[in-house]
């Protein structure tokens, strides 16, 4: 790291300049070169112990997971809620106001590395554009047949009356808590690390609360747990993507050993597709994030609107669209009442029932967007240099979330209208949600035709599958070389790739997805303190740059340099 000479504290009543130096040790030499071993020995290590649990002790790992579903994750549930709903409003009151608003996350006058197009291709790809090709069906089908209004018996499931109340919970859980989630651990981020000039890495976000004690000890456990919630969050998206991808081979008619009796996906199934997806992804990795990474989100992008758009000509394009338009009302309305709902047992059937739904929903959510969010944040501040904080902000939080809402409405609405209409004739509801939109796809179009766009869509998962995994590699190691991007990076990558891979079909095999779930949502509590801590020092960080500007005080690495504390 280059040194940098301290900054005079000025006299007077004036705020002191920001810091601008956090060193962090790294290696210089050997197979550790660039890397901060007191990060990267710790979170390989657990990461390993982790799958080796899974794998070695593959029924031990099933009632631990079991027993700490029924009382971890219950137990802190009100804490996710109340976080993931402080996270909005924190992001909100930022953009709004005008005067953090306008501070640039970076030096001021400096321009975007990236265009608007393809930072938004790669926010989406990087985010959750998985999950999408899953949940753009299955959630609104799943909410559709159960939700909080169905289960208070106020509406039949199924039934034309369920379908708004379906859609607010579905819009509750992929539109501003996920992007919330992930905007502010970006912010920051970006915010320290291009104004500041500090490593862009997760402990420099906490260092305008705690100082240079970041470069030490409390930060490394920073770091550390930001790598194991970082390889957990993805684990759970690749884990999803697996599933779908096994499904839609299956489709095509690659055989009948892609499923089993059960309809799940086969060992054998699970470990070839691991093998060609995470080998391709670490081929990209390799490539860095100007080249591979921003081809491969492009591509998504472009994947992603062909396939809309034949929702939306094909399928039920004017209901899906008059959906969104009345789901954005229904959504925005209800927000500030279901951002703060926790529900609680209090002893009825109905009132266990609602718990239970909120913990397979809302807080599994809450929790996965956590564990994503240093995947997801590091990426964002990585792509997002010299944008202002409200251009952050609303471009984070507004357009993937109406991406999803989009894909929710045509793709999900056109499930849900051939079921309304009878045409679908339960085959859609009726599947497994990983083969949902496939089902869809098969009802709505003819054999030939249907089977090309489902080629497509394996094509399109592929590729999102392959994004998030190379970005969520590189993200871990910039974590692990304390924000630099030199040294000897490709056998690390080798490494975490190989390990992604052993997380995700160890988990798939011992338990199904719901392992890998359990386990993201216990690994994501520690990172969640992280979280919390980095929303106060970021309102700090921006309050104090604006206090600075005022008293002509600088508030920019930059700046810092050519002041005269004297004047």
């Amino acid at each position: 790291m280059t040194e940098q000479v301290p900054i005079p504290t000025p006299s007077g009543n004036r705020i002191d300049p920001p810091l601008v130096n956090l060193p962090i040790n790294t290696h210089d030499r050997g197979f550790y070169d660039g890397f901060s071993r007191s990060v990267t020995i710790p979170s390989k290590i657990i990461v390993s112990l982790i799958i080796m649990w899974a794998i070695f002790f593959p029924v031990s790992a099933n009632e631990t997971l079991s027993a700490a579903n029924n009382t971890i994750i219950a137990t802190f549930s009100g804490w996710y809620v109340y976080l993931i709903a402080a996270l909005m409003l924190t992001m909100l009151v930022l953009a709004i106001i005008p005067q953090s608003g306008s501070l640039r996350i970076g030096n001021p006058g400096e321009k975007p590395e990236f265009g608007r197009f393809s930072w938004f291709a790669m926010l989406f790809g990087a985010g959750i554009g998985i999950g999408m090709l899953t949940y753009s069906t299955g959630e609104p089908l799943s909410h559709w047949q159960n939700n909080p209004d169905i289960i208070r018996g106020t509406l039949e499931p199924l039934s034309q009356e369920a379908v708004r109340p379906a859609y607010i919970y579905t819009f509750l859980h992929w539109g501003l808590a996920a992007w919330g989630s992930y905007g502010l651990v970006g912010l920051a981020i970006g915010y320290v690390a291009y104004r500041r000039n500090l490593p862009l890495t997760i402990r420099s976000a906490l260092a305008p609360l705690f100082g240079k004690v970041m470069s030490g000890g409390f930060g490394h456990i920073v770091d550390i747990v930001a790598v194991v919630a970082t390889i957990l969050g993805v684990a759970v998206t690749m884990g999803i993507g697996v599933e779908q991808f096994v499904a839609g081979l299956y489709r095509l008619g690659l055989g009948d050993w892609l499923l089993d009796a059960e309809g799940s996906s086969t060992p054998a199934a699970i470990i070839i597709s691991l093998v060609l997806l995470v080998g391709a992804s670490t081929i990209s990795a390799l490539s860095g994030v100007g080249k591979g990474i921003k081809w491969l989100s492009n591509i998504n992008m472009g994947l992603s609107f062909a396939l809309l758009l034949l929702f939306a000509i094909v399928g039920a394009g004017f209901f899906g669209f008059e959906l969104l338009g009345v789901a954005l009302y229904d959504y925005l309305r209800n927000l500030p009442q279901l951002a703060f709902t926790l529900f609680s047992s209090d002893g009825s059937a109905v009132g266990d029932a609602l718990v239970r739904w909120q913990l397979d929903w809302s807080v599994f959510y809450w929790a996965w967007w956590i564990a994503f969010a240093p995947f997801v944040g590091m990426f964002i501040a990585r792509i997002s240099r010299g944008r202002t904080v409200r251009e952050f902000v609303l471009g984070v939080l507004l357009v993937p979330s109406l991406m999803c809402f989009v894909w929710m409405t045509l793709v999900g609405g056109t499930a849900i209208d051939l079921e309304l209409s009878g045409v679908a004739d339960g085959a859609i509801v009726g599947a497994a949600m990983s083969d949902q939109l496939y089902a869809t796809l098969a009802v709505l179009l003819d054999p030939a035709i249907a089977g090309i766009v489902s080629g497509l869509v394996v094509i399109l998962l592929m590729t999102y599958l392959i994004t998030s995994a190379d970005s969520a590699i590189l993200i871990v190691n910039t974590i692990n070389g304390a924000g630099e991007t030199e040294g000897q990076r490709r056998r690390h990558i080798l490494f975490w790739g190989t390990a992604l891979a052993f997380m995700v079909g160890s988990m798939l095999i011992i338990g199904g997805i719901d392992a890998i779930r359990i386990t993201m949502i216990i690994g994501a509590l520690p990172f969640s303190v992280v979280v919390a801590l980095m929303a106060i020092a970021i309102v700090k960080a921006i309050v104090f740059d604006i206090i600075r500007k005022r008293q002509g005080v600088p508030c920019t690495a930059e700046a810092c340099e050519e002041w005269d504390p004297a004047q």
